[in-house]
Parts: C-alpha cells; structure tokens; sequence
C-alpha cells in the first residue's frame, strides 16, 4: 500500500511554564492521505496551531513521530525541514505573514519560485480565482486583511504542494469568499492529489471537508 500523505504516532509536546509544564499535545495519532481534505476543530488554546507547527516543521516534538511522503520531520535537521517546507507544504498562516518588501504578485509567487516550480498561468488562475488580478501590483500593506488573506492562500498554492495547512484561512473573509476560497481549496486537493488540513472554528465549514476531528485533552477524537 502506498504510504499516507501524512502519518502522526504518539506526538506529544509541552511548554514550561512559571507554574510548570502545560501538556498541548499527548500522544496524538493522525493519518492523511493524498486528495482528501480534513478539518481540525477545537476550542481556542487547545493546541491547533501548535500541531500545525509541528507538521512544518517550525517546532519541535518532544515526543512521537511524523512523516510527510514517507520523511521523517522529526529526525530532520533545521535546514531539510526548510527544504521541506518550501518543496512539499504550502501553509496560509492565521497572521498572514506576507513579505512587506514584495509586490502581491511576488508574493503570490515567492514560494513557487524558490521550489523551482513558477508556472505563470496558474498563478494567473489563482489570482482570478481569489479575486486579486487587479491587484498584483500592490504592496500588502495597501490590501484590507482579507485580500492579504487571499493573497496567501495563492502564495501557499502556487507551488502546488502535496500538503496545504490552513490555519483559520477563512476567518477575515465574508461568507461568499470563504465559500470561493474552501472551493479553490477542495479543488486543488482533488485534481493535484494532495491533502489538506484546515484548522476552522466553523461548523459549517468542516461539514464540507472529507473528514473532521477535534483536538480535546491534547488527543484527537471524533467531533461530539
């Protein structure tokens, strides 16, 4: 059988505190595979993002495994993980994390390019697609926070990852766009077969992906 996309076994991490350590994540298990769309809910502070960083890469487990494509992050060093993050994860961060210094376009782009995999047409399609093709001349800070957020979302697409994280990725958007967006979302996962995680607090959202699984107590369970 052909390895999951993504596969998690027993990932745990915890931060020190003052008062101690806090458990985020205790022993978490998760698989993924290419083409199907995922959403992970839970209440605010219970460990999303930190799970997302992990996947990325940013962060480091302090126990457990994961492996996207068959490699091991957690046994990667700074610099692979880098690699990996630019060659096979587009991630759409909750703070957008535009380059201030580079147009919307070059924004949009930046990822693609440095993975090697610049394809202008469909960078042309993402911007039609996210309602940004008249607007790949500006700054970022000449954008209102849900055309940034747009933006990067076609930044984290345009290289055409197997593996999209989304963290909240519709959460500045009205509900015509964020419908657009989870559109273009569900899309690439199906005709480029790769997956997608999406962190949502929406309900309805997450009724629209493959499957959905909430993080409680620092462990993935089915939503009640």
């Amino acid at each position: 059988m052909e390895p999951a996309l993504l596969r998690l076994r027993g990932v745990t991490r915890s931060y020190q505190t003052p008062t101690g350590p806090i458990q985020v994540l205790d022993g978490v298990d998760l698989d993924l595979a290419r083409g199907e769309t995922l959403a992970l809910t839970g209440e605010s502070g219970s460990g999303k993002s930190t799970l997302l960083h992990l996947i990325a890469g940013l962060d480091a487990a302090d126990g457990g495994s994961i492996s996207v494509e068959g490699a091991e992050v957690t046994a990667m060093s700074d610099t692979r993980r880098a690699h990996l993050r630019r060659d096979r994860i587009g991630i759409v961060f909750q703070q957008f994390n535009l380059i201030p210094s580079l147009s919307v376009g070059a924004n949009m782009s930046f990822q693609a390019r440095l993975a090697g995999r610049e394809d202008k047409a469909w960078n042309a399609e993402l911007a039609a697609r996210l309602g940004l093709a008249d607007l790949l001349d500006r700054w970022p800070e000449q954008l209102s926070g849900g055309q940034q957020q747009r933006a990067a979302i076609g930044r984290a697409l345009a290289a055409r990852p197997a593996l999209v994280m989304a963290d909240e990725p519709t959460g500045n958007l009205d509900e015509a766009s964020a419908d657009a967006v989870l559109a273009l979302l569900r899309d690439l996962a199906a005709g480029a077969g790769c997956g997608l995680l999406m962190v949502t607090h929406s309900a309805a959202l997450a009724a629209r992906l493959d499957r959905r699984v909430h993080l409680r107590a620092g462990r993935l369970a089915a939503p009640q």
